[in-house]
């Protein structure tokens, strides 16, 4: 999908759903990690991240674009746009947005551990100290699984 696909698609979701015109521009963002989008304050640009794109179906983007949309639209009104506002909140549900992006399946990384005497295995998100730690069961040395 290209940017002048992305930008005709929320043109037609904000005049469908929102019932208003979208009269500025929308950018795929590669540098976005963690979220699906952003709403720019300042110059009124919504950047969508691609990976969402790639990873998850349509309804999934659609979704976001439709949490951006919130944003901007109640920006404009000068009415209550951030997550914690109600009418971000009340506009979000009725027109069926996403409140969170779902995880994008290369975020979310364990680290296995494997205790050398017991054979005990620990599943970790973050990085375990192998010089500090120890079994909690046997108290022998964990060593990384590949």
């Amino acid at each position: 999908m290209t940017d002048q696909e992305l930008t005709a698609l929320v043109q037609r979701i904000s005049q469908n759903d929102f019932q208003r015109p979208f009269r500025h521009s929308v950018r795929f963002n590669r540098r976005l990690r963690t979220t699906g989008g952003r709403y720019l304050l300042k110059s009124h640009v919504i950047e969508i991240n691609p990976r969402f794109t790639e990873a998850f179906n349509q309804s999934v983007l659609i979704g976001i674009i439709k949490h951006e949309l919130c944003h901007y639209h109640l920006h404009l009104a000068g009415a209550g746009y951030q997550h914690r506002d109600r009418a971000f909140k009340q506009l979000l549900k009725q027109v069926g947005g996403l409140r969170f992006a779902p995880a994008l399946p290369d975020q979310v990384t364990f680290y296995q551990y494997r205790c050398q005497r017991c054979g005990q295995l620990y599943q970790r998100r973050r990085r375990v100290n192998l010089k500090k730690y120890r079994c909690g069961r046997c108290h022998g040395k964990l060593v990384a699984v590949a």
